[in-house]
């Protein structure tokens, strides 16, 4: 067999594509992280949600998939395939080349391009609704130019089977607590950069949790693309555990089945404590309810070390914006103390301003806190002077004591 331009394969008498596989979704996640990701669908669709990492390379318009799918409710099968024969065969060309731009952009982050002596990818993994038709025709497409193109089985439907499935598994919770100011979320980034393992939820809602936690982050995910989020996190980070040089050289003197109980045991994951609504996202009941139950290293700090961070945070942040974010809460918050923070605000005192938001947020954090069963078995309390990632050495001592 011998490649043609382009990447075509012929054989003395014999156009031969390069075969393509449908494989199903644990082996297709575990692929995909080294190959290029392909969302065939609609663009309303994939704009919507799609599996994170993933390309747009739409086979129909949403227009075009709307008409094809009335062709194949109002007439026949055959019908509509004709008509979807008629958008597809237009755009054969400007898909592959599409394709071949994007392999070259990935080889190009992955260094490979300056370096011929390096294994460069030709791995394609894609995926429409179900797994059908549309899928099947970008594969054929693609395998007959020369790319190796694996197809998602039961295609995003089937994703998203497995999400649900996935945030709801019974996870080891480490909840890291404390009043608003804490420095919480980057103590977990501290606690990522020694090894542990974390799942930033504000990160992947893109919002910090409070009415000011949208001001200069980009737009919210939908919640269905949150949960997609999630839950890939959930598996990068989850289902191949972390090992030190140290825990290699011990499994090495060990049983072979000693070995493979290290390598089933149960790990914990560390997350912050969040209400269940991050801005417009809902984190999703059964990871909610794991994380409630879960023990919460509560980070007890001093209002005015916590008042002067928040300054730090949000002093630079555009006034007219946290002014309305003031005015969200103005219910809860009430008439004069809305007043006052505005007030302050505008006068370019901003320490007095978040001193009225902090206290405000600090009782609506202490409910949400004490708003749990078991709590008293599940707190435990670890005194900082000071918002710092030092604060991880008091966090290991209190895991260890």
């Amino acid at each position: 067999m011998l490649p043609a331009q382009g990447g075509i394969f012929y054989s003395t008498n014999t156009f031969a594509p390069v075969p393509t596989e449908r494989i199903p979704i644990e082996a297709f996640l575990k692929l995909h992280v080294n190959a290029l990701l392909l969302d065939v669908r609609s663009p309303g669709e994939y704009h919507h949600a799609h599996m994170p990492g993933a390309h747009s390379l739409p086979l129909f318009t949403d227009e075009e998939r709307a008409m094809v799918g009335t062709a194949y409710k109002q007439q026949s099968r055959e019908q509509a395939i004709k008509i979807g024969l008629d958008f597809f065969g237009p755009k054969m060309r400007r898909m592959v080349e599409e394709v071949e731009a994007l392999m070259v952009d990935r080889r190009s982050l992955a260094g490979e391009n300056s370096n011929p002596d390096k294994k460069t990818s030709n791995i394609v993994c894609l995926y429409c609704w179900r797994g059908g038709m549309r899928s099947a025709a970008v594969a054929w497409l693609l395998s007959l130019y020369g790319f190796q193109v694996y197809v998602l089985q039961g295609g995003y439907k089937r994703f998203r089977r497995w999400v649900f499935e996935k945030v709801a598994q019974p996870y080891l919770f480490n909840v890291l607590g404390g009043y608003t100011g804490s420095g919480k979320t980057e103590l977990l980034h501290e606690l990522e950069r020694q090894g542990e393992i974390v799942i930033d939820l504000e990160a992947l809602a893109s919002h910090k949790g409070s009415a000011f936690g949208n001001i200069g982050l980009p737009k919210q995910p939908s919640q269905e693309q949150f949960e997609n989020k999630l839950a890939l996190e959930l598996f990068s980070k989850t289902d191949v555990p972390k090992i030190s040089d140290e825990g290699i050289r011990e499994i090495r003197d060990q049983s072979m089945e000693s070995a493979i109980n290290f390598f089933k045991s149960p790990y914990t994951v560390w997350v912050e404590d969040e209400s269940q609504r991050i801005g417009t996202v809902n984190i999703p009941v059964p990871f909610w309810e794991t994380m409630r139950n879960a023990p919460v290293y509560f980070l007890n700090i001093p209002f005015e070390e916590r008042l002067q961070h928040l300054v730090a945070e949000y002093g630079c942040l555009d006034t007219t914006q946290v002014i309305d974010a003031i005015r969200r809460i103005a219910k809860r918050l009430g008439p004069l103390e809305t007043k006052h923070a505005i007030q302050f605000l505008e006068e370019g005192n901003t320490l007095e301003s978040f001193r009225i938001l902090l206290r405000y947020y600090d009782k609506q954090y202490g409910k949400a806190l004490h708003n749990r069963q078991n709590l008293p078995n599940l707190l435990h309390e670890i005194s900082c002077a000071r918002v710092c990632a030092s604060n991880a050495r008091l966090l290991s001592k209190s895991l260890s004591a």
